[in-house]
């Protein structure tokens, strides 16, 4: 019997393949990714079914053990944000080569206007790279059919699948209609060409060809896709090209049915022939896609001259930022709607961590020492503690991406930069920071690590860190020397202590590790309120 509920895209996804016969999600919290895992996490269905729900330690482990799960005939679920993705492209780049046995879905959310990322990078670019089918959903009812969808296509074709979700179609609610029917897990099964599974060059040469002619069926089917169709309009004078959510921001604009031929893509590869067909019946284009111009470029090697295609790239959708219903209303000439005015009560707020955060006491006795350090650099890594480089405390000078803090300082270090010191999460460090610290240690690089654990992954909600409790162990198992292994509690009454300990590993000249402890107040407070 099927039922209705409110459900945000993440949740509609999450509960779509637990439907489909999930045996396992495999992920690391990142947002707008994270509450795909949560929901399963959560859900009865989990624990009745014993469906795999554990964080991984990122997301390139969380790939290779999809990917373990798929070749034992399995079906198993990939979540991360989008540059997550950049994490496990080498796993996720060797899967199209070997393929799929179980279902394999890789859910990839991206964050145009970078609400909590450091870039706007479009990861149906890596569906195109890997030869890999793109889902993208235009709503959350979609995004619940797609999930099984993308699971039965999967082991259809043999491939595992990229589902692209972005900000808004992730952290939206609308009401859902599930199936009356929930789908048993795969029994347990091996691959019929364990050969393809092995991608030395005698068998990946075999199958990069095969991929190659799979990939001209992948587009038939996305011509053929329930989920892709074009329609005609009365006015011919434009015609329109709507991708993923694009189109759920078009129909917002015209509630009494679009007047303009539409086509409607959501299952990539993009369909060429769909687009030809439109191109018969109109002279200019307006293609509507979040993120990045990625068909609106596509279009101009289909088209013959003689053609207007507008989008992103002429400006005539934003380049950069998220699309937004008002961003395609202005596109389409339509005639601005009232806006609210913003409320003189309420001013615009920074992001800043929170009263009573330990990251606080950390930077400002680190503050403190190095202020006597004239050529100090603090390299900067992806957490809460990022927020270090704002006021007050301004105590970062670099930040790219996660784990980058030790091996820049190390590079920095090795080039004359002295004091330099690297600010990494516990969670941050265990994701990518380790083989960074083994770099060090190997060189015997000039450098002082300090690892800001607050016992938890803090900036995507509290969930659990890979190296809780294991950080000491871990440190001195790569080869830190014990003695210059340092613990220190951030607290105003210890910052005597704290300042004597970072002076003392600055001027030690060699790979010092600096543990700062204290549990995350959010989760203090969620922990004392269970008891």
């Amino acid at each position: 019997m099927s039922e209705k509920n409110l459900l945000l895209g993440d949740e509609a996804l999450a509960l779509g393949a637990l439907h489909a016969g999930l045996s396992g999600v495999y992920a690391y919290p990142g947002t707008p990714s994270t509450e795909i895992t949560e929901y399963i996490q959560l859900h009865p269905l989990t624990k009745e079914g014993n469906v795999h729900s554990h964080w991984t330690t990122n997301e390139k482990t969380a790939m290779e053990g999809a990917l373990g799960m798929s070749y034992a005939g399995k079906r198993a679920l990939v979540c991360f944000k989008h540059v997550g993705l950049n994490v496990c492209a080498d796993p996720f780049m060797g899967s199209a080569m070997t393929g799929a046995n179980g279902g394999l879905v890789i859910a990839s959310c991206d964050d145009p206007s970078m609400h909590s990322s450091q870039n706007e990078q479009d990861s149906r670019f890596y569906g195109a790279f890997a030869m890999m089918p793109v889902f993208e959903p235009s709503n959350q009812q979609e995004a619940y059919d797609m999930a099984r969808a993308a699971f039965d296509y999967s082991e259809k074709r043999g491939i595992p699948v990229l589902m692209r979700l972005t900000t808004r179609m992730s952290h939206s609610r609308a009401v859902v209609e599930s199936w009356g029917d929930i789908r048993r897990q795969n029994s347990l099964h091996y691959p019929a060409n364990p050969r393809q599974w092995v991608t030395l060059p005698v068998n990946a040469r075999v199958r990069n060809r095969q991929l190659i002619k799979d990939y001209a069926t992948f587009e038939e089917d996305a011509v053929e896709s329930k989920f892709n169709w074009l329609r005609k309009g009365a006015d011919n004078s434009l015609g329109i090209i709507a991708c993923g959510i694009a189109y759920n921001y078009l129909m917002e604009n015209f509630p009494d049915g679009c007047p303009y031929p539409v086509l409607k893509v959501s299952q990539y590869p993009f369909p060429r022939k769909l687009a030809l067909e439109l191109a018969s019946m109109v002279k200019t284009i307006l293609v509507l896609e979040e993120g990045q111009p990625l068909v609106e470029e596509r279009l101009r090697g289909v088209f013959e001259t003689g053609y207007t295609i507008k989008g992103r790239i002429d400006n005539t959708v934003p380049r950069d930022g998220e699309l937004t219903p008002d961003a395609v209303r202005a596109a389409l000439g339509l005639p601005k709607l009232p806006a609210y005015e913003a409320s003189e009560v309420v001013a615009p707020r920074p992001p800043a961590l929170c009263q009573g955060c330990g990251h606080r006491d950390f930077f400002t006795a680190l503050n403190n020492v190095l202020k006597d350090y004239e050529g100090a650099r603090v390299f900067g890594d992806i957490g809460c503690y990022t927020l270090g480089w704002m006021p007050p405390f301004h105590s970062l000078h670099t930040c790219v991406e996660m784990g980058a803090s030790v091996t820049m300082a190390n590079g920095a270090a090795y080039s004359g930069t002295w004091p330099a010191v690297a600010v990494i999460g516990d969670s941050t460090f265990t994701h990518s920071g380790m083989t960074g610290l083994l770099d060090c240690i190997n060189e015997n690089a000039d450098v002082v690590v300090c690892i800001s654990d607050n016992l938890t992954t803090g900036m995507t909600g509290g969930q659990d860190s890979a190296g809780t409790g294991k950080l000491e162990a871990i440190c001195a198992g790569l080869g830190v020397d014990p003695a210059h292994i340092r613990t220190i509690v951030p607290l105003p009454k210890n910052y005597p202590d704290m300042e004597k300990v970072i002076r003392e590993e600055v001027e030690y000249h060699g790979v010092s590790v600096i543990i700062s402890r204290r549990e995350c107040i959010q989760t203090l407070k969620r922990h004392a309120a269970k008891k």
